[in-house]
């Protein structure tokens, strides 16, 4: 069962206190897509550009966004096992961050967890700000794990 764009807005924006806080934002979701938004307004450093830990969250969360967008959330769920981040330059306006995966992959990725319980992915992405420069760069390793039962 995949969730609805609806209540994936309401879990990604709302179910971590900390992201709420932040103000970031589902712009679209569909099944193996996700993009989201961080404002600059909230989330600026002691120089006036973006915090390094908002852009740090804003590459985070597209991985448990997409799981839910791509995997059946009744079989499985995601961890995120490791996060590295490339910082480009300074982030002055709000960013976004845009994460694909393709449907070979994510068959490749289900047959595995079921195979041995568990299974690792990579995603990267790139943090633009309004003009799409490039801000940063980041890329996690994620795994699914198979809901006991």
């Amino acid at each position: 069962m995949k969730i609805s764009a609806d209540t994936l807005k309401k879990f990604s924006e709302k179910k971590v206190a900390f992201i709420e806080r932040m103000g970031l934002g589902v712009v679209e979701s569909k099944p193996r897509y996700v993009k989201l938004k961080a404002p600059l307004e909230g989330n600026e450093n002691h120089i006036g550009i973006m915090y390094a830990g908002a852009l740090f969250t804003l590459a985070e969360v597209p991985g448990g966004a997409l799981f839910a967008t791509s995997f059946d959330t009744s079989k499985y769920y995601p961890i995120v096992k490791e996060l590295s981040i490339r910082f480009r330059r300074p982030a002055t306006t709000d960013v976004t961050i845009e994460m694909e995966m393709t449907t070979e992959e994510i068959e490749r990725i289900q047959a595995q967890a079921d195979e041995n319980g568990k299974a690792d992915y990579i995603l990267e992405g790139e943090i633009k700000d309004a003009s799409g420069e490039v801000v940063a760069l980041s890329k996690g390793i994620y795994q699914i794990r198979a809901v006991a039962g």
